[in-house]
């Protein structure tokens, strides 16, 4: 039986190259993350594609975060240019 993962599936998106410096036990779990990422979706991923989707599900749920960001994620339109 696989477990029961918060991430599932990952999109096709673009991608903007970051680089971040991790505590050693943090990269041993994003790669276990992987692996079981890996068995529940039948493909093989390295952690360092799971980060930004991790980091995106974690800034969505965030309710300080969107209560405190100007533009509403909710309504699926992006604000046009100041007028």
């Amino acid at each position: 039986m696989t477990a029961e993962l918060r991430l599932g599936p990952l999109p096709k998106t673009a991608m903007v190259k970051l680089t971040i410096a991790i505590p050693e036990k943090l990269r041993m779990d994003l790669d276990r993350y992987a692996e079981l990422h890996a068995a529940r979706w039948g493909e093989p991923i390295d952690a360092s594609v799971l980060i930004p989707h991790m980091l995106e599900a974690f800034i969505a749920r965030d309710r300080g975060f969107r209560k405190a960001s100007p533009v509403k994620r909710r309504s699926g339109t992006t604000p046009g240019p100041a007028q």
